[in-house]
């Protein structure tokens, strides 16, 4: 089983910008359902943003929705998510997850992180504060 690594968590500013990235550590994880998830302090961990494996369909949370933008290197097996305009209810702890992708697998249900049982990176922190 291949593993994800995730880093480029930090500190900014409310207003400001940082790039995750989350590296797949085989080529096995390219054509599978693949995500960011983050977890904030005494809340349940929530899907960010999903892409489908197979058609290439994605899913982004509405509290993210227009400020962050995800993209999939496959030559580098590596998932990016460009966050920008960070409020501080971004805070949390970041984390990739992937899965076999299936069919008529869409939306918020694609992106429920119920739906991926196997490979979650360790995560990375990010913090939003004056």
């Amino acid at each position: 089983q291949g593993q994800l690594l995730e880093s480029g968590g930090g500190w900014v500013q409310p207003g400001g910008s940082l790039r995750l990235s989350c590296k797949a550590s085989t080529s096995t994880y390219d054509y599978y359902t693949i995500g960011w998830f983050r977890q904030a302090p005494g809340k349940e961990r929530e899907g960010v943003v999903c892409f489908h494996g197979e058609n290439g369909g994605s899913y982004y949370a509405d509290a993210v929705r227009g400020r962050f933008i995800a993209s999939r290197d496959l030559s580098e097996h590596t998932l990016y998510l460009q966050m920008n305009n960070l409020r501080e209810d971004d805070t949390g702890v970041y984390y990739c997850a992937t899965r076999p992708a299936i069919s008529r697998d869409y939306g918020s249900q694609m992106c429920r992180p119920g739906r991926f049982p196997g490979s979650w990176g360790q995560g990375t922190q990010v913090t939003v504060s004056a």
